[in-house]
């Protein structure tokens, strides 16, 4: 037995090693990794069914404009609802500032109309069949791009029509021919048809600054017919020329900002009654301005800032405003401006009225020549 028991745990010993290096894996070379299971990409979902096929409705307001104000039904007769009425001025009609899109239905007894301020941008002749008796409409600040012939031959005692800060690209036609002014400033204008002023012999104030007009599209009669004309505007344009044919009698001409670079000589012949004239931020240069054409008797206020000019022009003893400034003057000299005799003596009541004068911008640096003072005895202001 006892034999048996330890040959019995001899065998076990010797057997035990290799068990273990069995169970026990080798270090020397390690195992591949298993490769990870393929994983199949989720299918794409399918497409959303198509849209059903919706008609097209216009909305009922542009999504741009806020909807316009109405009041609430009006004690007075025909008072619309897109204005306001007031008891103490019954033949007005206040609309502005009310958001609309077009004209409303015009009583029959108005006589000023306010539209300003806007979104109107077309006007046709409906609104104004029982408006016959209007004097006064205003349109200005509204989006106006096409006015129907018909509305002016509907109003034909209109006195003032204001449509400035508009998109309009031309005048309109068939204007009431007894309209005495007529502003048309910040448009889009290019174009002055021939003949739109023809029949306009009344008109007073003409205002087109600020516009696209342009020596081509200015007809060379465009402002002949107006023999009332006192104030012709065309300030902030782009023209080359002084235009032809201005009426004889106006009595303010303004063409700032422009692109003139000459005045013909004797321009203003025959302007006896002429008394501003404004030439500011043109290309104006003393080859371009002939000595003696500002010897206009009836010349009050002259300028001729931010131009090209080396010297004073030839003035007037009337003359009592002249802007110089921002030019390319060097030297001033009293007895070549002075338009009296500097050595004859003379009252005051017959000096040259003169009494402001602006330099400064120029190649100038105090003191102002004493030849200077004597001469324009009138001379309250000068700035160098």
């Amino acid at each position: 037995m006892r034999a048996g028991f330890g040959s019995y745990s001899l065998l076990l010993l010797l057997l035990c090693p290799v068990l273990l290096a069995q169970r026990t894996p080798q270090r020397g070379r390690p195992r591949k990794p298993p490769r990870p299971t393929a994983t199949r990409k989720p299918p794409h979902p399918p497409p959303p069914p198509p849209a059903p096929v919706l008609p097209e409705v216009e909305p009922a307001e542009p999504t741009d404009f806020p909807p316009p104000i109405l009041n609430p039904p009006s004690p007075f007769d025909n008072c619309p609802r897109e204005c306001d009425c007031n008891p103490m001025y019954p033949n007005a009609l206040y609309c502005e500032n009310r958001n609309l899109r077009r004209v409303p239905q015009i009583p029959p007894d108005t006589h000023y109309l306010y539209l300003r301020n806007n979104y109107i941008d077309e006007v046709t002749a409906e609104p104004f069949k029982n408006a016959t008796d209007l004097k006064w409409v205003d349109l200005a600040n509204n989006r106006l791009r096409r006015i129907d012939r018909e509305v002016f031959k509907k109003i034909p005692n209109l006195l003032y029509l204001y449509m400035d800060r508009n998109q309009l690209k031309e005048i309109p036609n068939d204007l009431p021919e007894g309209l005495e002014q007529l502003r048309v400033s910040h448009n889009q204008i290019s174009k002055i048809p021939p003949g739109v002023f023809s029949k306009m012999g009344h008109l007073v104030l003409l205002d087109l600054h600020h516009n696209r007009i342009s020596d081509g599209n200015l007809g060379k009669n465009a402002f002949k017919d107006l023999k009332n004309l006192m104030q012709l505007n065309l300030a902030h344009n782009i023209l080359r020329k002084m235009p032809n044919n201005v009426p004889h009698n106006i009595f303010q001409l303004f063409l700032d900002r422009n692109n003139i670079e000459d005045i013909p000589q004797g321009y203003f012949n025959h302007f006896n009654n002429l008394a501003f004239i404004r030439l500011n931020y043109n290309q104006l240069s003393d080859k371009g301005v002939p000595k003696m054409v500002f010897n206009i008797s009836s010349l009050l206020d002259l300028h001729l800032a931010h131009n090209k000019l080396s010297i004073v022009p030839h003035i007037t003893a009337h003359l009592e405003h002249l802007h110089l400034n921002h030019n390319q003057i060097e030297h001033l000299n009293g007895t070549e401006i002075c338009p009296f005799d500097m050595h004859a003596r003379h009252d005051m009541e017959v000096a040259p009225r003169l009494r402001y004068l602006r330099l400064d911008g120029n190649h100038l640096s105090p003191p102002v020549p004493m030849d200077v003072i004597n001469c324009f005895r009138h001379l309250h202001s000068i700035v160098i």
